[in-house]
């Protein structure tokens, strides 16, 4: 195996270039997009695990530069009232790194910019439309500009939608909708009731809402609720962000009034995306092609670990592609080796959904007597998660 073509150019795809180039291979990255997508999406956290994944890399220091230390978890009523905390202000000393929160458009830069300069090439506006696999010792991409690029393997790392997957794998489950809609936004010049670095979040009447303050005073924020409408392809079209924003103030208005401001105070309205995940994928690879990250396992962001394990993916597939000289055998070993973890922080982020649905007056008051003892498991849970270490120098 001597050239590598990589199919995705978010999160994943560069990073999985960047630990092949260092086997000595050659990487070719192709994106649909025409550029990295700086303005894609709102924010995420890349959890501890994830950024020691980076940290050989050289790039861990860059990203935690763009981002803000996550320092806590704070969990409120739609009354305001304070219903439990998880503290995470010595993950730094016991994990090496902190929850970091970033805008997902500074991370698709930053990882695309380090992969450049360390010798991947990135082609943008490449969009897949083909893959051969009749040939014994190589796979052949086709796209649709009318080019076409050979390669002995091919990684898609495409994300829940992956163009690679559905011609893989055209048996495979589609992703499912979880029944939230995800919108967010960036708002300034509000005031709200939580310190810079603390991850705010607010079980609405209606809908749920979180929010983080950065150091500088602006405010990221989210809303994760039910659809206005069954017809999901509609809503994604945009046709109508102010009505949107009317819907979300709706919805947040038994909430405390602090929510609208900010909702108000945003310039532009983000999303709506509607979550969905992607479970029971009956393998993740053939022949010469494999899946990794999203394009594999799409899950709820709930468990907050989306991007993390998209990264541990790539340091492990890269490992197995060092120490397992076919193909067919490396991706076997790489799927044996993280579909236990990835099982694992999957049911996690189905219950931490799950926990976000509108319930009654009743289930109110029942929650919010036992969400501090859930708190305790889940920050036991969440720890774990976050000690998860990968040594690129052990052997698969």
């Amino acid at each position: 195996m001597r050239r590598v073509l990589i199919v995705g150019g978010g999160i994943a795809g560069p990073v999985l270039g960047m630990w092949l180039k260092r086997l000595g291979l050659e990487v070719s990255i192709t994106e649909a997009r025409p550029t990295a997508a700086v303005g894609e999406g709102a924010f995420l956290g890349v959890a501890p695990n994830g950024m020691n994944a980076l940290e050989p890399l050289g790039v861990a220091a860059a990203v935690a530069a763009a981002g803000t230390a996550c320092e806590a978890f704070q969990f409120i009523n739609r009354r305001g009232e304070s219903i439990g905390s998880i503290d995470r202000s010595g993950d730094a000393s016991a994990f090496g790194r902190p929850l970091t929160m970033i805008r997902r458009g500074q991370l698709n830069a930053i990882l695309a910019e380090e992969a450049a300069r360390q010798g991947v090439e990135i082609r943008w506006g490449q969009r897949l439309v083909a893959v051969d696999e009749s040939h014994p010792n190589h796979v052949i991409a086709r796209f649709e500009d009318g080019s076409e690029s050979s390669a002995d393997i091919l990684i898609g790392c495409d994300g829940l939608r992956s163009r690679v997957r559905s011609l893989l794998l055209p048996d495979a489950p589609a992703p499912s909708f979880t029944g939230l809609l995800d919108y967010g936004g960036f708002a300034r010049g509000v005031q709200v009731p939580v310190p810079p670095g603390v991850n705010l979040m607010l079980f609405g009447r209606r809908a749920f809402f979180g929010i983080f303050v950065t150091p500088s005073g602006e405010s990221w924020w989210f809303h994760n609720g039910a659809p206005e409408s069954s017809d999901l392809e509609a809503l994604r079209k945009r046709s109508d962000p102010a009505r949107e924003r009317e819907r979300l103030l709706e919805l947040h208005r038994e909430d405390p009034p602090w929510v609208g401001d900010v909702i108000r105070a945003t310039p532009t309205l983000l999303g709506p995306w509607p979550i969905y995940e992607l479970q029971a994928m009956p393998r993740w690879h053939a022949g010469r092609v494999c899946l990794l990250g999203d394009a594999a396992h799409a899950m709820s962001p709930s468990a907050g670990q989306g991007a993390s394990l998209a990264m541990e993916d790539a340091l492990v597939l890269a490992q197995c592609l060092r120490d397992i000289d076919t193909p067919a055998k490396a991706f076997a070993a790489f799927e044996k080796a993280r579909r236990p973890r990835v099982d694992a922080i999957f049911r996690a982020a189905r219950r931490n959904g799950s926990g976000k649905a509108v319930s009654g007056a009743f289930s109110e008051w029942f929650r919010d007597r036992l969400l501090p003892l859930f708190l305790r498991l889940g920050a036991s849970s969440q720890s774990k998660m976050y000690s998860y270490r990968l040594e690129w120098e052990k052997t698969t």
